[in-house]
């Protein structure tokens, strides 16, 4: 039985792909070790979006060959797909295999470990051969697919599981993204949207339902785009009323038909969607969202930047009174939900006066959580070659000003909940403050937390939430 330890980078894509991958490895009878023991094949799930998450890619594959010289170091994923020549360089990795063939990396990497041994006999047998000289690179197939890779998961038993371990899972939708934004590589590293059958992601979700799971989060690069490659571009049935859909209507249709298909599984109790852009927020599609009750009231909605100056030169496609119109209708529709966002700060040409403009902007907003990222320079974008970069020491000041605007704004969020009804799906026991508790996330995805004696793991509990435990833990008296 080989041992295969696996590491991912990035995004949620990317954490589904490599539990895909670690579960198909498993059923073949591999054995699955931590990435930090000796193990004889290594397998890297790389990320590109920064040039800092190369590095960490880079860092990653090399740190595996000093593990252990003699095992395969494999390398999938984004950097693969996008540094194709510098990873044919790297003398760490054996084997590296593009976005498009993750989906066959169990075939691949038997032939690659077949031919290996088979070479290395033939030079056992001849003695004028080092075999340290057979050491190549064997890249397979980084084109850009445009056709849609399937990889699902049956249900993840891993041997140490239990109820905590399967209480939410991860979905994967789509893949791909057209947006192209100008300081995102990604679109170029997974191509253009490709979108999985309707069918094919309710065979998965039953089978999970049926191990457990009572969560199901929405995931993919682009989710607000799933279906519109489903659309018949000969046959007019994209038009409606004489409007060409096919950049709006037509996804939200087809995303939202899936939400309520997936609200018919038995025992699934909960739906989270994952990142949508705000185009995708309209009062139909909002309005058959709080139809289905399993929908969680939590939005992660994507924004980037609060000055319209600078989103036009990121090329994101709204201005920021159409995103508060979107953020306005969300709460009038669903009350309190919480209102998630990702920001870049230093982006080229930012100003401190666009800066300001953007920190006004969210806190007009209020959000739940932000990520606030420092822009990254990336090769290959057009970002990276537009004039006015902002000094690394500037961005570290407009981060750090965003990071405590964020603290404060998430913390009265939670404070919100103090004295209110709510209702937690438990995940893993915890000890606080000498006590024992049992943690979990409301539907709005504020973390609470239950004595450990009135719950097991993958229970929804109710109660009144009576104070914070910690910073970022409520407690809930059932």
């Amino acid at each position: 039985m080989k041992s295969v330890a696996l590491h991912n980078l990035g995004c949620k894509v990317n954490a589904y792909e490599i539990e895909v991958i670690g579960q198909k490895l498993q059923e073949s009878g591999y054995m699955i070790v931590p990435f930090d023991d000796k193990a004889d094949i290594y397998i890297v799930n790389t990320c590109t979006v920064t040039n800092i998450a190369d590095r960490k890619s880079r860092q990653m594959l090399h740190r595996a060959k000093k593990r252990n010289p003699d095992a395969v170091v494999v390398a999938v994923g984004c950097y693969v797909q996008t540094g194709k020549e510098e990873a044919l360089l790297d003398g760490s990795i054996d084997l590296a295999v593009g976005n498009n063939r993750k989906k066959d990396l169990l075939p691949i990497l038997e032939a690659f470990l077949e031919e290996r041994e088979r070479n290395r006999a033939e030079a056992d047998r001849d003695a004028a051969v080092d075999v340290k000289t057979l050491h190549h690179t064997s890249v397979v197939d980084i084109s850009r697919e445009e056709a849609y890779e399937e990889m699902s998961l049956s249900g993840w038993n891993k041997e140490d599981g239990g109820a905590s371990q399967r209480t939410r899972a991860y979905i994967k939708i789509q893949d791909g993204c057209n947006q192209f934004c100008s300081y995102c590589i990604i679109p170029y590293a997974r191509g253009r949207v490709r979108s999985r059958k309707q069918e094919d992601i309710l065979k998965e979700v039953r089978g999970l339902a049926r191990e457990g799971y009572k969560e199901i989060v929405f995931t993919g690069i682009h989710i607000s785009s799933y279906g519109m490659d489903f659309i018949d571009k000969s046959d007019g049935d994209y038009l409606e009323n004489g409007k060409d859909l096919r950049g709006t209507a037509m996804e939200r249709a087809y995303l939202l038909n899936l939400v309520r298909e997936i609200a018919e599984v038995d025992g699934i109790e909960r739906i989270r969607l994952g990142s949508l852009e705000p185009r995708i927020i309209t009062e139909k599609f909002v309005n058959g969202l709080a139809a289905v009750p399993k929908v969680c009231p939590h939005f992660h909605l994507s924004l980037q930047s609060g000055c319209d100056e600078t989103l036009k030169r990121m090329n994101r496609h709204y201005t920021t009174e159409e995103y508060y119109d979107k953020v306005k209708l969300l709460r009038q529709v669903f009350g309190n939900p919480a209102i998630t966002t990702d920001v870049i700060t230093g982006f080229p040409g930012e100003t401190e006066e666009e800066f300001a403009v953007t920190r006004r902007f969210l806190e007009k907003v209020d959000f739940f959580e932000m990520h606030v990222f420092k822009y990254s320079r990336r090769q290959g974008t057009v970002a990276a070659s537009m004039e006015n970069q902002v000094p690394e020491a500037v961005k570290a000041v407009r981060s750090g000003e965003l990071l405590e605007l964020e603290k404060r704004q998430s913390a009265a969020y939670r404070k919100g909940y103090i004295g209110k009804e709510i209702t937690i799906l438990t995940e893993e026991a915890r000890e606080i403050n000498g006590e024992r508790y049992r943690i979990g996330h409301t539907d709005t995805y504020v973390k609470a937390a239950v004595p450990d004696e009135k719950a097991e793991g993958n229970m929804l509990v109710a109660g009144k939430a009576v104070k914070l435990l910690t910073e970022e833990i409520l407690l809930l008296e059932s």
